[in-house]
């Protein structure tokens, strides 16, 4: 099976940026949709970005859309968030995931998941 790693997080001001990395033990290509999820404590984890196998197709959650970027490079076997103009409501554990369904980024329908990165927005 499939591992994911996350790095990249930490503690930043309101406004700030982030990136965040997930390294793939075994080519993302396998995977038809991969996305970033997060998780506030005491709240459900929600999918904030997912993207297509050829990265041509995204799905942004309303609360990070024209603020965050999601990328992949299938040749590094790697997916990234970048993250802008980062708000105190960020913070979160945020994790990454893998699937072979396409055109979704409900957290329910992946399988594979990472350990997840903190992310902390101070205001």
């Amino acid at each position: 099976q499939a591992q994911l790693v996350e790095s990249g997080g930490g503690s930043v001001q309101a406004g700030g940026s982030l990136r965040l990395s997930c390294a793939a033990s075994v080519p993302t290509a396998s995977s038809n949709t991969m996305g970033w999820f997060r998780q506030a404590p005491g709240k459900e984890r929600v999918g904030i970005a997912c993207i297509d196998i050829s990265g041509s197709s995204t799905y942004y959650a309303d609360s990070v859309r024209g603020r965050f970027t999601v990328s992949r490079d299938n040749a590094k076997n790697a997916l990234y968030l970048q993250m802008d103009s980062l708000k105190p409501e960020d913070t979160a554990m945020y994790y990454c995931a893998a699937s072979s369904l396409r055109g979704t980024c409900r957290a329910s329908v992946f399988p594979t998941w990472g350990q997840g990165t903190q992310v902390n927005v101070s205001s």
